[in-house]
């Protein structure tokens, strides 16, 4: 099984070697890990991967490998309090409700609370337990307009309240090659040259006008290479409905590296809360606190939001209403904040243009942007480059 690993590891393109196989093989006749896929997958990747720039490649391979190898469902029962001090209202149609018994938010979680104390083991499809698949509220891969995912992945409604599992996701490659230069020729609208640094650059006029000034003695005029001056704060979407994107984010993403030396980035998770990040993978660790950002970027920078703006309305409009943690303050209120200190600012949206109106949390995020809200589309990137250049 290992050997087939190993040249599965190779065919996705990665750098292992024997020597590590080897390696892998000692730690594993040494007992150094229980008989879990979860740990194996650690001590694989700490054996095997030298380089964290191959993490994406080793996980994509990893899970193609042992596709349907799956663990024990290992639920804590001990859920934070947190969770259960909001009041929210409902936020569905009653045509998305009528199959389903309706649940408000307190009730929501505190049958979710009740369940995990019934219940022992996993459980799989039904209309009561924490599992997969069925009609219950509670699991993955379900069909509960208003529930929270347990473990695994979406099945696609876009619509958790909340995702009872630690996400990991992974950074936008800025090195993605572009299949055609229509997104950089886009961005290019938004340009305001000037010359700075060395003398890098020939002045031909000048070098002429003085060589012929010289007797033809050659006399080489340099000037500093002109740069695009415009600065641009970019604040990234990841994860979840985002990963529908990647490919054309990313393309954004590198283009937009390419075009403005003056580039600043950081992620975000569905709505923009209290802080920031840079590296998804030390996401935790390492944060930036959203008012430290307003603080040291001034008003002059362009900024642009790139996400698809779906997700639950609680997200944006209530606090604790985060998918992901207890934020403190509503998602509104930094949308708010931001578009109020950078008075260029634009959102570009992956999703395409005609789904906007069925979704109420696109519509909330284009009313507090201003309406500056563009598709990902060549016709919309010129567009949002105008919008930003006035």
């Amino acid at each position: 099984m290992l050997i087939n690993f190993f040249y599965h590891l190779r065919a996705a393109r990665l750098p292992v070697s024997i020597k590590e196989l080897l390696t892998l093989l000692e730690a594993l006749k040494k007992d150094v890990i229980r008989p879990s896929i979860d740990d194996f997958y650690f001590l694989s990747r700490a054996a095997l991967v030298k380089d964290e720039a191959h993490y994406d490649k080793f996980d994509r391979a990893f899970g193609e490998f042992f596709k349907g190898v799956q663990t024990t469902l290992g639920i804590t029962k001990e859920i934070p309090d947190e969770w259960f001090k909001q009041l929210l209202e409902r936020a569905f149609s009653p045509e998305e409700l009528a199959k389903l018994e309706k649940l408000g938010f307190d009730k929501l979680m505190e049958e979710f609370r009740k369940r995990l104390e019934e219940q022992d083991g996993a459980h799989h499809g039904g209309n009561k337990w924490i599992g997969t698949g069925g009609t219950s509220p509670f699991g993955a891969g379900g069909a509960h307009p208003e529930g929270i995912r347990v473990g695994g992945d979406s099945k696609g409604g876009k619509s958790a309240v909340k995702v009872w599992e630690a996400r990991a996701y992974r950074d936008y490659d800025d090195q993605v090659e572009i299949g055609t230069r229509n997104i950089k020729v886009a961005l290019r609208r938004l340009r305001r040259f000037a010359r700075e640094g060395a003398d890098l650059e020939l002045d031909m006029h000048d070098t002429i006008e003085s060589t012929a000034k010289n007797a033809g003695w050659l006399d080489l005029k340099l000037v500093p290479e002109r740069h695009n001056a415009v600065k641009v704060l970019m604040l990234l979407d990841v994860g979840g409905t985002m990963d529908e994107h990647i490919k054309r984010v990313e393309e954004l993403f590198s283009a937009t590296k390419a075009e403005f030396k003056h580039l600043e980035f950081y992620y975000f998770h569905n709505c923009v809360y209290e802080y920031l990040w840079r590296n998804n993978r030390r996401r935790f660790a390492e944060k930036f606190d959203t008012w430290d950002v307003l603080r040291k970027y001034n008003p002059d920078y362009k900024l642009i939001f790139v996400g698809d703006a779906t997700m639950s309305p609680y997200e944006i409009l209530q606090p604790g209403g985060s998918v992901e943690h207890n934020n403190p303050e509503a998602g509104a209120v930094w949308l708010q904040r931001l578009t109020h200190h950078f008075p260029k600012h634009v959102w570009i949206n992956p999703e395409p243009e005609g789904l906007w109106q069925y979704r109420q949390s696109i519509s909330l995020v284009s009313q507090l942007v201003g309406g500056r809200m563009f598709p990902l589309t060549l016709e919309g990137l010129t567009r949002a480059m105008r919008q930003l250049s006035k």
